[in-house]
Order: structure tokens, then C-alpha cells, then sequence
């Protein structure tokens, strides 16, 4: 099955939506590279569409998301009067077709970027290409709010709403898929993350978080990899880090304290590690949101 994953923030956008029957004999008209997500939903009857080499029978209860860049076309005529809602929408940020599997996102390393205080992590939303819906009149009742909100579209307070119902509608299409069983993999990883954020305090070795897990350290290592893109060792130290960088900001504690709460036991390993990871060392960091 065929995702699109978005990486966020920034949020994707709604733009516009509306309601279209198409006629026995009728088809969805073909356009090329339209710039927009173009998120199609039916209510009743089936419309025939393909992208590209893909293509789809989109019946009632079932939704389709056809891509900015690509060529769609009609490969044949609806056989019954058919009702689809239509939108249109921008990923805001980056975004990628995968199959399946997860591509970590490399970081940027910390040396070529400003020194941030709270530094805005990006996480990932995958939405299904193409799905029966989880809950068709939830998502009909979503749609057709948005439809009621048309009008007064030009006041912010109504933009507003209509993007909340608008990432309200892309977790329904997204929960059309999990239906609360991630992959084995995925379970893995976050019941490893799980762990290592409660116990990031202490000396967690392979074999206690295997024995946690119930898998073998090598299999966890593997998914944390795949879902996370680092090790079990790296999750917890850039953990670690994070909780130091809090430390170093809302206490006056000394490095060698922050050092110890947050799990080092040599504050020299601390700080070696705080300065690959964040460009600067931990006393540096320190004073540079300082007022003195």
C-alpha cells in the first residue's frame, strides 16, 4: 500500500472543498502537475481514476489522494449517479510516497545551525494514498462542516476552524489504516523508547532492555534504527541531552549536578558528549541565554 508521509511542522494546509455528483456515462476530468493534494471522497456510486501506472475504483466509503506533480485521468465513466467530496490541499512542508517502510530523516548537524534554546523537532504523518474509511459518516459530517464554514471564509476566525477540521479529517484517513496494530517493528521501537525514557537516569545496558522488550537486543537495535534512525545507545543520549539542555536553562545547578541527573557519571564524558551533539559545551550553552 501506497503512503504519503509528510514531515511536520510546518502543518499541511487545507486550501478549498467542495461536493460533486457525477452522472451515469459521466467521468472525473484528467489534469496534469495542478500543484495541490487533491483529496477525493465518495459517498455513493463509484468513479474510476488512475495516477500515473496506479489505478483506482474509489466506491462509497472510500477515499483517494491524488498528487501534485503527477498526471491523473478518468479510465472509465461512473456506471451509476455518483456523489464524491473534493479537496484540495498543500503539504506545507516536505512530504514523499513511500511503500511501507521508513526512511529516517537525517539530522542536521548542530554546528551548521543557529544555537536554539527549544530546538522545534519535525515528526512524520503518513496518510494512505488510497483506503476505505474507518468511519464513513464521521468523515462525511467533517467534510460537510467544512462545507457550512464556506461563506464566512474570509474572516481568520473561520480559516482557523476550517483548519482544525481539516487535520481532524487527516487523522481520520491516517486511523483508516492502524486500527491500533502498528507493524512488529514499530511495537518494538516504541516499547524500547518507552523504556529508555523512564529509566534514562540509569545505566540501562542491551540485555535489561532486551529483557524488558522481550526481543533480542540485536532485533530492537534494528527497529529502533528503522523507526528512529539511531541506535538504542544514541535514542538515550540524545535523550540525555535533551533533558540536560532543560537543566542548563531553568536551574542554576552546577554542570557536574546537571551532569549526574540527567544519567553521566563522568561529567567529562558529559560535556564531550553535549559538545558533539549541540556545537558548544554545556557552559557555553549555559551563558548564552544568560543575562549576565
Amino acid at each position: 500500500m501506497a503512503f504519503i508521509e509528510m514531515t511536520v511542522p510546518p502543518l499541511p494546509h487545507y486550501i478549498t472543498s467542495g461536493f460533486s455528483m457525477i452522472s451515469k456515462g459521466s467521468k472525473h476530468p484528467s489534469r496534469r502537475n495542478i500543484q495541490v493534494f487533491d483529496l477525493l471522497i465518495t459517498t455513493s456510486g463509484c468513479f474510476y481514476i488512475g495516477e500515473e501506472d496506479a489505478r483506482f475504483e474509489v466506491a462509497a466509503g472510500q477515499a483517494v489522494i491524488l498528487r501534485p506533480d503527477s498526471y491523473h485521468f478518468a479510465t472509465q465513466v461512473c456506471s451509476e449517479l455518483t456523489g464524491t467530496y473534493w479537496m484540495h490541499f498543500h503539504a506545507g512542508g516536505p512530504w514523499a510516497m513511500v511503500d511501507h517502510s521508513v526512511q529516517p530523516i537525517p539530522l542536521e548537524d548542530p554546528r551548521q545551525t543557529p544555537i536554539e534554546p527549544f530546538a522545534v523537532e519535525p515528526f512524520t504523518i503518513r496518510i494512505p494514498q488510497y483506503t476505505t474509511l474507518l468511519q464513513p459518516e464521521k468523515t462525511y459530517d467533517l467534510l460537510e462542516q467544512l462545507q457550512q464554514l464556506h461563506p464566512s471564509a474570509h474572516q481568520s476566525s473561520v480559516r482557523y476552524a476550517q483548519q482544525q477540521l481539516f487535520h481532524e479529517l487527516l487523522h481520520q484517513l491516517s486511523a483508516s489504516t492502524d486500527n491500533d496494530h502498528p507493524s512488529p517493528s514499530k511495537a518494538c521501537a516504541e516499547k524500547a523508547a518507552a523504556y529508555l525514557r523512564q529509566h534514562y537516569k540509569a545505566s540501562v545496558s542491551a540485555k535489561e532492555l532486551g529483557d524488558h522488550v522481550n526481543f533480542h537486543p540485536v532485533y530492537i537495535a534494528r527497529c529502533m534504527q528503522k523507526e528512529y534512525g539511531c541506535s538504542p545507545t544514541e535514542y538515550l543520549l540524545r535523550l540525555r541531552i535533551q533533558q540536560a539542555k532543560l537543566l542548563l536553562l531553568q536551574t542554576d545547578l552546577p554542570v557536574a549536578h546537571v551532569a549526574e541527573e540527567v544519567g553521566f557519571e563522568q561529567p567529562a564524558y558529559f560535556a564531550t558528549c553535549f559538545t558533539r551533539m549541540e556545537g558548544i559545551s554545556p557552559r557555553k550553552y549555559r551563558q548564552q541565554f544568560s543575562r549576565g
